[in-house]
């Protein structure tokens, strides 16, 4: 069957669509593979029946809620293309306090471990803005690793990648990073927003801990002090609502200068705190 958009322009596309503008930009961009100046400049360019068939699926998959990163298989993060499938988080521009904070404290030629790296993000970002520094990451997941390598080959940054369930791996051969950080799954279980936007195509396990939304943060911080050298940073994302309890969390695990860093938005969205001295 012939699709309905075959033979209109790119512009009366854009000014019938039903979807968010940018979105539905970002779909013929992704459809017809042009660039967005293009986009503007062959305005009058009419859609084949192989174009407007396949932008068509595409508008129709967007218009049912999935998220157009995953259409696309592309999200921009700290300014660099990363791939992402289902299998992994979108970054979230949030999460890019997480990357600055770490880049300032992280001493030169040190090294950096990132806990549940999803697509990579937070590892590939680092590496790239830090260059002299010794990256790792690691994830449960077989899938989101190899999603994550192909982001840091993609930007061509060098990142050691394990798969382990937190701690699990690195317990077996004990070594010390100059700095922990992670975004780890802090969305409490039946919370109204994971059955809402996105959030409903992304991966469950990487959103919530099916309990009380601090139990990853408890373990990460709990565990730290053994996997750090002695002053080194804790950095963990967690939700708008949690900062308080996360810094409790590190106290309690014995680090110093605990505090909480502000988002764009003005929400506590990242809490730390460096490893006892000795």
């Amino acid at each position: 069957m012939k699709s309905s958009l075959a033979g209109r322009s790119i512009a009366q596309v854009l000014a019938q669509s039903p979807l968010d503008a940018l979105d539905t930009r970002v779909l013929l961009c992704h459809a017809l593979g042009l660039t967005r100046v293009q986009l503007i400049t062959r305005a009058e360019q009419l859609l084949t029946d192989t174009e407007a068939a396949r932008l068509e699926d595409l508008l129709a998959r967007r218009a049912a809620g999935e998220p157009v990163a995953y259409l696309t298989g592309e999200r921009e993060f700290y300014g660099l293309p990363f791939h992402v499938t289902p299998a992994v988080l979108i970054p979230r521009p949030d999460t890019e306090l997480l990357v600055e904070l770490a880049c300032e404290r992280l001493p030169q030629g040190g090294s950096v471990l990132d806990m549940g790296t999803g697509s990579g993000a937070i590892a590939v970002a680092i590496a790239h803005a830090r260059p002299d520094a010794q990256v790792s990451a690691l994830d449960a997941s077989a899938a989101a690793l190899e999603v994550a390598r192909g982001n840091a080959a993609r930007n061509g940054v060098a990142v050691e990648f394990l798969q382990s369930d937190w701690y699990a791996a690195l317990s077996l051969s004990p070594r010390r990073f100059d700095m922990i950080v992670s975004n780890p799954p802090y969305i409490v279980a039946g919370d109204s927003h994971l059955s809402e936007g996105d959030l409903r195509f992304e991966p469950v396990d990487a959103l919530t801990d099916h309990a009380d939304g601090l139990s990853a943060l408890r373990t990460i911080a709990a565990g730290a002090p053994a996997f750090l050298a002695p002053g080194g940073w804790l950095l963990m994302e967690h939700g708008y609502d949690q900062a308080q309890a996360v810094r409790e969390l590190l106290a309690q695990a014995g680090f110093s200068e605990v505090q909480s860093w502000a988002d764009l938005a003005g929400i506590e969205r990242v809490s730390g705190g460096r490893a006892p001295a000795s």
